[in-house]
Formats: C-alpha cells, sequence, structure tokens
C-alpha cells in the first residue's frame, strides 16, 4: 500500500489523492469518483453550477468515471437525457459512430462508441463534455469528434481535475488541478 498522498483542493474541498506509479518515469494523483457519493454529489452540483451558466442543452461523457458525474449534473441542470460514449462495441450499437483516442491512464489506443441513440440526442444540439479529469486531452479529443460527428456542438468542456499542463488550456473548465509527477 502505497503511503504518498497529494492533497487537492476542489472548489473548496480537500481530498487527499493516492500518488500511483504508472511507469518508473511517471506517476499520478489518482482520482477516483467509483463508489463516493458523497464526493461525486458535491463535484457534480459544482460543475453543473457552472455549466447551467451556458447554454447547453444536452451533456456527453465516457464511461465509466465521467457516468456517475455527469448524471448528477443532467439532474441538477434539469436535463432529462445525457448521451455515453462507450469504450466497447456493443450489438445494439450497429448505426451507431466512433472515434479512436489516446488516454494517458489506459497508455493505448481506444476506440469510443456512440449508439445512433445517443448520436440522435446530439444532432443539432448544443453539447457539453463533462468528466472527470483532463490530462492530455485524448479522450477528451475523441468525445469532441463524436459530437461534430454526430451534428453537435461543443459549447464547453467541463472536470473535476485538470491535470499537468491541461490546467493552462484556455478552452475548458474544472473544479481544482493537479500535477503529473
Amino acid at each position: 500500500m502505497n503511503n504518498k498522498f497529494y492533497t487537492v483542493d476542489i472548489a473548496g474541498r480537500q481530498e487527499n489523492l493516492p500518488i500511483i506509479a504508472l511507469s518508473n518515469e511517471l506517476s499520478i494523483a489518482f482520482f477516483n469518483l467509483h463508489g463516493n457519493s458523497e464526493l461525486t454529489e458535491y463535484c457534480g452540483k459544482k460543475l453543473a453550477e457552472i455549466l447551467s451558466k451556458t447554454d447547453a442543452e444536452i451533456l456527453i461523457t465516457a464511461e465509466s468515471k465521467g457516468l456517475q458525474l455527469t448524471h448528477v449534473v443532467a439532474r441538477e441542470m434539469g436535463h432529462k437525457f445525457y448521451a455515453v460514449a462507450r469504450k466497447s462495441h456493443k450489438l445494439y450499437m450497429k448505426d451507431g459512430i466512433s472515434s479512436s483516442v489516446k488516454s494517458i491512464t489506459t497508455g493505448s489506443i481506444q476506440t469510443l462508441y456512440l449508439s445512433a441513440h445517443d448520436a440522435d440526442l446530439l444532432k443539432g444540439k448544443k453539447v457539453a463534455i463533462v468528466d472527470d479529469v483532463i490530462s492530455t486531452g485524448g479522450s477528451v479529443l475523441g468525445l469532441e469528434t463524436l459530437v461534430k460527428d454526430a451534428g453537435g456542438i461543443v459549447v464547453q468542456k467541463a472536470f473535476v481535475l485538470a491535470e499537468g499542463e491541461a490546467a493552462a488550456r484556455s478552452d475548458i473548465v474544472f473544479l481544482g488541478k493537479i500535477p503529473l509527477l
């Protein structure tokens, strides 16, 4: 068990994130919303406050850590639906669309899939991308491609945390920042 932690401020809330090595040269402050309903609610409500000031008509996220977060944001904004990009192709996605990405946490090329139903939700709509962490931007680029291919327009990209150089991006909003270690 690693006893090293990084303390991050998430919109006024302090969280101790375990430091996890991804390789001999790279470690991250690991942020995980899975199973933490209180933190998910807090972060979702804070992001909803920000996104409510935009003209976003629908949200999109990638499975899996963004799911429960986006559910809270959608609920708080009064949205009945949100779109979910899956990380594996399901049988019911015969008429869907896809985009390949490289994420820092997977370390390899990964394909995001959007069902025809979710693609239809985005068509002609102003869309906000929601996710837990942005680092290299690979995953968000894949989501942006899906939105464009579905006929939607990205109006905002919102994250709980911006990691490393992502915190300097001017095209995103976030609640806190963490370093690459």
